[in-house]
């Protein structure tokens, strides 16, 4: 590696020496179910684990002994932990969510991921732990035994389908199997039980590959695409690093159509396309995607890689550092990725058959990504027929995203929570009646086309509705003119007509004082206009107060900008009629 890699292996090493392990009480687990409050008790864990792992990486690249007692304060102190996961994640254990029950150890995302830095500091420090006690190295695979390994020789768990193989299956999957994966081929001495292990890695990751389309689309965004696809990478870097090349799949289309997604959805800087829970703007983590594209022969792929190292680099935070194998593959990134100074240019046309999503870009910059799909996906939000528009890679009409997790969001009143609702996303609200969820509110007759002039998608969202909702059809038809301009054309039958809206979201300042345009005014200053028939819609405009809080994540996603909801209400209420929304520069 680089000296000035390892400089900075040793400096985090060296701040991670200064400070003290904390316990983690268990009124910052109860917290959860009395607040729903769930970040306190994650900074505990989380900053825990990244000092060990900081200290660690230190000892391995200095090798002076300097950081190895208090590499022993943080195992023990993490080894006398009762759980390793989250208190949002005890559900999986019979007693429910509350206090864990040490009888009962469960493996969720972060009780592996705990697995794997443990795992890590026997492969690195061991020998060194051995020489000041030989009680520690086998503590370290006691408590991974327990907690990871024999759990796993029996798991249902429902985020690896519950004992369903044909189950469709989320970001946890490969995220955990990854984790999981790491544990046993560098801690797991018994051949059978490694073999065991390694191969119900291989099982989950085929299963969560089984479920995706045929694009190898993420319905749950490009951030989280870092968890899902680039976890399954993970697990093929590790089974072909482990057996020196002999299980090597990176050639197949399929994986190459996984890794494909994240530079496709790149909308321009640090802005991606996002959708469900997916925030707006992303670090990207540059070298991993470099390597993913040159073991699966995507030149773009690694381009786009290249490009984000130096122009959106992923930053380490005190808190949610995770995947720490791919960060140490990453390590030795830097200087080919260096030598590597093709450009990289963004798509101008996408289409994902699978999760129903396109984007394409006009001449003069303009961008509208849209969407089917239904209102069932994984980190779901209620937004059958949503688009967004940005002007010069900065964004116009925006899907707002998720704000801060909390109790809330992922339970029975997820959709009370505004930000999931389509009442606030740019789709209509018919007869007083928002999207409902469930994947059979989805849309229909979904049709993509493109050609040198337009890129379009067209689709029916009456079923995203429910029945009594009145809806006829409602066919929505978004039209990227690729001259520079763009036309959203609603064509609708309603059976009865009570009222009609149509919501935009926004961060911009938006002048809606001239009858039938609206002017959004970018940071520079220039202004976008979308036109309406002034004869149809009354307009105002409402600042979102953004002060419960999930609301805090959402200042943090939109740089702490101001979100208006421009509401459009329908003055004649027809039942039959085409509407239409131009969008300009």
């Amino acid at each position: 590696m680089p000296d000035s890699t390892i400089k900075n292996i040793i400096k985090r090493g060296e701040e991670a020496l200064k400070k003290d392990f904390q316990p983690i009480p268990a009124t910052a687990m109860l917290e959860y179910v009395r607040t729903g409050n769930r970040v306190h008790y994650e900074r505990l864990s989380f900053v825990k684990r990244n000092m060990l792992w900081d200290m660690v990486l230190a000892e391995a690249a200095e090798g002076k002994g300097r950081f190895v007692d208090h590499i022993i304060d943080g195992v023990w102190s993490t080894c006398e932990e009762t759980y390793w996961g989250l208190p949002v994640h005890l559900t999986i254990q019979k007693a429910g969510t509350g206090l864990a029950d040490v009888e009962d150890p469960t493996v969720d995302l972060f009780s592996a991921e705990t697995g794997a830095i443990l795992s890590w500091t026997d492969y690195f420090v061991g020998d060194k732990l051995q020489k000041v006690s030989p009680l520690l190295r086998p503590r370290i695979y006691y408590e991974v035994n327990r907690r990871i390994f024999t759990p796993m020789q029996t798991a249902k768990y429902e985020w690896m389908g519950g004992g369903n193989p044909n189950a469709k299956l989320n970001n946890w999957a490969p995220w955990i199997a990854s984790n999981y994966l790491t544990a046993a081929l560098l801690l797991e001495k018994s051949t059978p039980k490694r073999v065991d292990a390694v191969n119900r890695c291989i099982k989950i990751t085929d299963q969560y590959i089984d479920g995706l389309g045929t694009d190898g689309g993420c319905d749950e965004g490009p951030i989280y695409w870092f968890a899902a696809g680039a976890s399954v990478f993970d697990i093929l870097n590790l089974l072909d690093d482990a057996t020196a090349g002999k299980i090597n799949i990176y050639a197949d289309p399929f994986v190459k159509k996984i890794g494909a997604y994240i530079y496709k959805t790149h909308i321009g800087g640090s802005y991606f396309i996002n959708v469900a829970d997916a925030h707006p703007k992303i670090e990207v983590d540059g070298p991993m995607i470099y390597r993913f594209g040159k073991l699966a022969n995507d030149e773009q792929m690694m381009r786009f890689g290249s490009w984000a190292t130096y122009n959106a680099p992923l930053h380490e935070t005190e808190v949610e550092t995770f995947r720490r194998t791919r960060r140490l593959y990453n390590l030795f990134a830097p200087e080919p990725i260096k030598k590597y100074t093709e450009p990289y240019h963004d798509q101008t046309d996408v289409w994902f058959d699978d999760v129903q999503l396109m984007s394409s870009r006009s001449v003069n910059g303009l961008f509208i990504a849209a969407h089917g799909g239904t209102n069932g996906e994984s980190h779901n939000h209620n937004d059958v027929g949503d688009f967004i528009v940005y002007a010069d890679n900065q964004p116009v009409i925006i899907d707002v995203g998720t704000g801060t997790y909390t109790a809330r969001t992922f339970g029975k009143q997820r959709y009370d929570l505004w930000f999931n609702t389509s009442a606030y996303h740019n789709t209509p609200t018919i007869n007083n009646n928002e999207q409902k969820d469930g994947v059979k509110f989805a849309a229909s007759d979904v049709n993509y086309q493109t050609d040198k002039n337009h890129s379009s998608l067209s689709m029916n969202i009456k079923n995203s509705y429910a029945e009594n909702a009145g809806i006829t059809y409602w066919q929505r038809n978004v039209d990227m003119i690729k001259s520079g301009k763009i036309s959203v054309t609603d064509k609708y039958e309603l059976s009865t007509a009570k009222s009609i809206t149509q919501t935009f979201m926004t961060v911009c300042p938006a002048d809606i004082t001239h009858a039938g345009k609206i002017y959004f005014t970018l940071p520079d200053s220039k202004t976008i206009t979308l036109d309406y028939d002034a004869a149809t819609w009354d307009v105002k405009k409402e600042k979102m107060p953004l002060d419960s809080p999930e609301d805090q994540g959402l200042k943090t996603s939109w740089d702490h900008q101001d979100i208006y909801r421009i509401l459009l209400t329908n003055k004649k209420n027809a039942a039959k009629a085409t509407v239409n929304y131009t969008i300009y520069k």
